[in-house]
């Protein structure tokens, strides 16, 4: 007997339950930053733009401003996804095109490290930055949150650029054309879907990274936002007002970014790998 595929209806009552935690504990972080006490998803009193000093207000509580946290973040997210993407797309061009003795065992090799923990090299980055004087610098972690991304870059991209034809490549190349010139004004033009998805997937993934920050940054100066939101854990007495505030500041852009980038990342599972 035949197996008839779940309805749309089931489907979506599957994933409104899944959904539901995520949209209640968001109501209840935008309840709690904006009224002065929340008893369960009720507010109590009235609206309490307190808890949205920290906008206004320069240090609190030995904190640097939010103004430069939210500054390191931004700059970390966008040079994290630029190195990236540039990277990531030389790399993936060259082993698309080019049949060199190795080829496979270098793609392999590349998936392992995508798999490999980082968590695990945390000890060794650690001296490799101090030994570099790059330790308790953004640029450092700049660096470190790159270099894991890329092995999954290479391998998105180069789904990409096999789905090429190669006849616009060679009437280029038979015209006297460089393989530079044909990489960076033939093949990047085709490729910009593949480039938009894995630079929105790098910036979304840098945006919310935190242990490399918080294992490698020690000074106030070079925070990023989720430093600055995991301060508030460390304090004797926790303003879950403000914390909440201050982690709906942090989503905002997320969620804004999603929005406006999701066609993007959907272009992510259409580029394909060959071998």
């Amino acid at each position: 007997m035949p197996i008839r595929p779940p309805s749309w209806r089931l489907i979506l009552i599957v994933l409104g339950l899944i959904t539901l935690p995520i949209g209640v504990g968001t109501l209840w972080l935008l309840l709690t930053a904006l009224f002065n006490q929340v008893h369960g998803l009720l507010p109590v009193g009235n609206i309490n733009f307190g808890n949205w000093r920290f906008l206004w207000e320069g240090s609190i509580n030995g904190r640097p401003p939010i103004w430069v946290a939210l500054f390191n973040s931004i700059l970390f997210a966008a040079t994290v996804a630029f190195i990236e993407v540039l990277v990531a797309s030389m790399a993936a061009y060259a082993i698309s095109r080019m049949n060199f003795p190795g080829r496979r065992l270098y793609l392999g090799m590349i998936l392992v490290l995508h798999a490999f923990p980082a968590v695990s090299l945390l000890i060794a980055i650690y001296y490799i930055l101090r030994v570099l004087g790059l330790f308790d610098t953004l640029f450092g972690v700049i660096l470190v949150k790159a270099s894991l991304e890329i092995p999954l870059g290479i391998w998105l991209m180069k789904g990409f650029f096999d789905n090429l034809s190669w006849e616009m490549e060679m009437a280029a190349l038979v015209d006297g054309a460089s393989r530079w010139t044909v990489f960076r004004k033939v093949a990047l033009p085709l490729v910009r879907p593949g480039i938009l998805a894995l630079g929105t997937f790098a910036l979304l993934s840098a945006w919310g990274e935190f242990i490399l920050p918080y294992t490698l940054i020690v000074s106030g100066k070079s925070w990023t936002l989720a430093l600055y939101l995991q301060s508030f854990l460390r304090e004797s007495f926790v303003d879950y007002g403000m914390m909440a505030a201050v982690g709906l500041f942090y989503a905002l852009p997320v969620f804004v970014f999603f929005l406006l980038g999701q066609k993007y990342l959907l272009n992510i599972y259409s580029g394909g790998v060959k071998g």
